[in-house]
């Protein structure tokens, strides 16, 4: 046997001694799924963890993540979006398997695509422009992704030729058409291109939310000023004693919200020794003990800031906006700029997108408001799925309430009236009220009156 062959046998030996090990466990909780892994500390390991239970739609409500010397113990409570334990068998092998196997083998993968990559100013209508460029350059999308945030947007996208299917990275002159055109749109209103960035690759094993995190970082949408009422309580202490930085994060609970704080601290090189999530009806609270990857805790007053607008900015970007609009319908030729157009000549505003085409059918997720970021006039939305096709554009809530949990908060509501907890005479509206407002906001229904 090779010396190369022995190297080969060690390395397998090496990687099968640190695989993650995988316990789920349904008996612990009785309402969710409890995820125990516990694996050899590596950079990243965290992120990929949490990455893979949130691309399974997993909600994860509870954690405790510790790692000590060189070993992670991580428990992640999960459920699905229902709010329900797993009891999938096949479900719950497959996430047994993709953990243990997530370190060392990628899932995610665009091979045959050319991804492109935007940032820029946002501003009305300009998603519908940069898919009718596409459209007349003979790019069809595949799949594609874009945020919003602070005035700025961040888009991936993945193309082929819409004739022979293949890859357009190999056409150099057509590289450069692409990027020249997708670059004057993408311009700041003053025409200056310095804070537009565009950038075209070949396939790989990119995920696009964590690019996403990643381009809009690049690009410093942190360094506007929120709106203090509206931003996540966040707070950065250091723990001189122990060689730490305590990290505590509060805000409204929603699906991927881990994943996002992880891949935020992640990305500006602090490692997470230990951390603790919980979720008290729906908020959430996460506290993250770090350090950066010298080894120091959080150093000054600046790199503290910084710190804490990153951790605000990465739980807004996806911060529910607007009205869900759902296309689902044959994919064709121009079918996206053609939809997207009908959106921008009503005035409306993609705050959000996700775009997935699959064996011929176009599945797309529009998260849109006014030109002024408020809800939009139910009859506009009528008017825009009666020309898209009432079959094929509807109107959904971002995560429906069940009729189970509606009835308990509206009887909850209605206790604390009796106790007088918010003083006499004061008139609280019933959540069944509450429910009906928005179903008319959104156009399904004609009147809650």
């Amino acid at each position: 046997m090779e010396l190369s062959d022995c190297s080969n046998e060690y390395e397998k030996l090496v990687v099968r001694m640190n695989m993650p090990r995988v316990v789920i466990d349904n008996g612990v909780c009785p309402n969710s799924t409890v995820v125990k892994i516990d694996s050899a500390r590596s950079p990243g390991i965290l992120l990929e963890s949490v990455q893979l239970l949130t691309d399974m739609n997993l909600w994860i409500k509870k954690a405790y993540i510790s790692s000590d010397g060189k070993w992670n113990m991580d428990v992640f409570h999960v459920s699905d979006l229902n709010g329900n334990k797993l009891t999938d068998e096949n479900l719950i092998r497959y996430i047994e398997k993709s953990i243990e196997t997530s370190h060392y083998c990628k899932t995610e993968g665009y091979t045959g695509l050319t991804a492109l990559e935007l940032t820029g100013t946002d501003r009305v209508g300009l998603l519908s422009e940069v898919f009718a460029v596409l459209a007349d350059l003979e790019c069809d999308v595949v799949e594609a992704k874009a945020w919003t945030h602070n005035g700025r947007i961040a888009s991936m996208i993945y193309v082929k030729d819409g004739n022979s299917g293949t890859p357009i990275d190999g056409d150099s002159d057509r590289v450069q058409r692409v990027e020249g055109q997708l670059r004057n749109l993408l311009k700041a209103d003053d025409g200056y291109q310095n804070d537009t960035r565009t950038c075209v690759s070949y396939g790989g094993n990119t995920h696009m939310e964590r690019r996403l995190h990643q381009r809009m970082f690049m690009d410093r949408d942190y360094e506007k000023k929120f709106d203090i009422e509206k931003s996540p309580i966040v707070s950065v202490q250091n723990l001189p004693k122990r060689g730490y930085s305590v990290v505590n994060l509060q805000c409204k609970d929603r699906l991927k919200l881990l994943f996002d704080v992880v891949c935020t601290l992640t990305d500006m090189a602090y490692i997470v020794f230990h951390a603790a999530i919980r979720t008290v009806g729906e908020t959430a609270f996460l506290e993250f003990y770090v350090r950066h990857s010298d080894g120091h805790p959080v150093s000054s007053e600046p790199e503290r800031q910084r710190l804490i607008q990153c951790l605000q900015a990465a739980i807004e970007r996806r911060t529910v906006k607007g009205v869900r609009l759902e296309l689902c319908t044959a994919d064709r030729p121009g079918l996206l700029a053609e939809v997207t157009r009908v959106l921008r000549e009503n005035g409306l505003n993609i705050a959000r997108a996700e775009i997935s085409t699959k064996d011929g059918v176009a599945r797309n997720v529009f998260y849109v408001t006014d030109a002024n970021g408020n809800l939009i006039d139910p009859e506009i939305i009528q008017s825009i799925r009666e020309k898209i096709g009432i079959d094929d554009l509807s109107v959904k809530e971002p995560f429906p309430i069940s009729c189970r949990e509606a009835v308990e908060k509206e009887q909850h509501q209605e206790a604390q009236d009796h106790q007088g907890r918010y003083g006499g005479g004061t008139v609280l509206v019933s959540l069944g009220s509450l429910v009906m407002r928005n179903l008319y906001h959104l156009g399904l229904i004609k009147s809650y009156f």
